[in-house]
């Protein structure tokens, strides 16, 4: 793992860079994404490809930012800022997506870890429908992680995933898609436990918890494709880097923030020395 390089007494942290639209209630998206690498050390660089208007209770209006201003952007980072790895979360449609992956191609950013957003936590459509075969053919294969959650792991499946067999089925999938690796999220799977199941085209791995009583969830997803990228950008291994995520996210969801009338958002003030 290389340290970080120090001008004077100054460390120069990791870089690492979000391409998703912002969300104007703060809790999931670019703000989320910026939150996560701060509590990691590491410093955030964005791609906005979309804004929207939404709070805790739900998306009200999503306006996309203009494909070739997203890719000015990514290129605008890699050039001068070099980031030591990359995720995606939001990306609206099918020029955004061509667009984002052609200039992560350009650039050669990576690791990149791909949130395959589709629909917000309150059900929103945050993906248009005829932008899911874009995202499998030209996003997916550059990704070295990807974090469906059961819903958007059937999407882009296209067969039911609502069991941890099916998880599993899902995984072994996506992987032969082109992905290095996957991790299907269970955070929607009926009952008391949470599972996660991780699959590299080798190796299996779960993450087993009680499911936390809370409504302090807003922007989950986003949080822990954050935390496992700023973990890449430090030099960890990617195992490393999503049991550290999977942990940073559960203590953000643990201590959620009592804000708004609907979902709220996760508190991203956790102490990165209790996850060692």
């Amino acid at each position: 793992m290389s340290e970080p390089s120090s001008i004077g007494a100054r460390a120069v942290p990791p870089v690492a860079l979000t391409v998703a639209g912002s969300d104007s209630g703060g809790g999931a998206g670019i703000q989320a994404d910026l939150k996560t690498f701060h509590a990691f050390g590491v410093y955030g660089t964005s791609a906005i490809t979309a804004v929207t208007a939404q709070d805790t209770l739900g998306v009200k209006a999503i306006h996309p930012v203009p494909a070739e201003l997203v890719a000015a952007q990514i290129i605008a980072v890699a050039n001068d800022l070099r980031p030591a790895a990359c995720k995606t979360g939001m990306l609206a449609g099918a020029s955004i997506i061509n667009a984002v992956s052609a200039a992560l191609r350009e650039t050669g950013v990576s690791p990149i870890v791909v949130d395959p957003v589709v629909a917000a936590a309150s059900g929103d459509p945050l993906l248009e429908d005829e932008a899911v075969a874009t995202l499998r053919e030209e996003l997916l294969p550059l990704a070295r992680l990807i974090t469906p959650n059961l819903g958007e792991a059937e999407i882009l499946t296209g067969r039911p995933v609502r069991t941890e067999g099916e998880m599993r089925t899902a995984a072994e999938a996506l992987v032969g898609l082109g992905g290095a690796a996957v991790l299907v999220k269970g955070g929607h799977l009926e009952g008391d436990e949470v599972v996660d199941v991780f699959f590299d085209g080798e190796r299996w791995r779960e993450w087993r918890s009680p499911r936390l009583p809370t409504r302090g969830s807003h922007g989950t997803g986003c949080t822990l494709s954050a935390a496992v990228t700023a973990g890449l950008a430090m030099g960890h291994p990617l195992g490393e880097s999503v049991d550290r995520g999977i942990r940073f996210t559960r203590q953000a969801i643990r201590d959620g923030l009592d804000l708004g009338s609907g979902s709220g958002p996760l508190s991203h003030w956790v102490d990165i020395g209790s996850l060692r």
